[in-house]
């Protein structure tokens, strides 16, 4: 009885067995291969291949955060990614809107918000250049190449 029990019942739990194994299967989100620290950008990049790179870096890619370091801040700016689009040679990030700050002068945005990259602080493009090497192209202040930090 127990053995027709389980043939019958076997049919019927296939399509969530298949799910299961689909949902074990499914890919990472786009900017998966971004994920991880990067430096240079704001200066050409010089110790990627050392520990010290994981030190300090200038940009820091996770599945839900991109954060980056200022010129004139110790603090890393934090924006919260609300899509992510491939492109033919890399990925567009749009983040949330932040918020204006109220000041004495009124309500501004922050200076370094954005990336620099054409007027816009909620979304930032990246090209791949190489395996390990990005770039952020229209960012004035990011005019150089950036590297994945690689040793730990």
């Amino acid at each position: 009885m127990r053995r027709r029990a389980l043939l019958l019942t076997l049919p019927l739990a296939a399509p969530f067995v298949a799910s299961a194994a689909w949902a074990q299967n499914r890919q990472g989100p786009p900017h998966e291969w971004v994920f991880g620290s990067w430096t240079g950008g704001l200066y050409p990049p010089n110790d990627w291949d050392s520990p010290a790179c994981f030190g300090s870096p200038t940009v820091i890619f996770t599945r839900d955060l991109v954060m980056r370091a200022t010129s004139l801040d110790t603090a890393y700016r934090q924006r919260t990614i609300e899509t992510v689009a491939l492109q033919p040679d890399g990925l567009e990030f749009r983040f949330t809107p932040l918020q204006p700050l109220q000041g004495p002068l009124g309500a501004r945005m922050p200076p370094d918000a954005g990336f620099g990259c054409g007027g816009n602080p909620n979304m930032l493009r990246v090209e791949r250049r190489g395996p390990d090497e990005i770039v952020f192209p229209g960012c004035n202040e990011f005019s150089s190449p950036l590297r994945r930090c690689t040793k730990v």
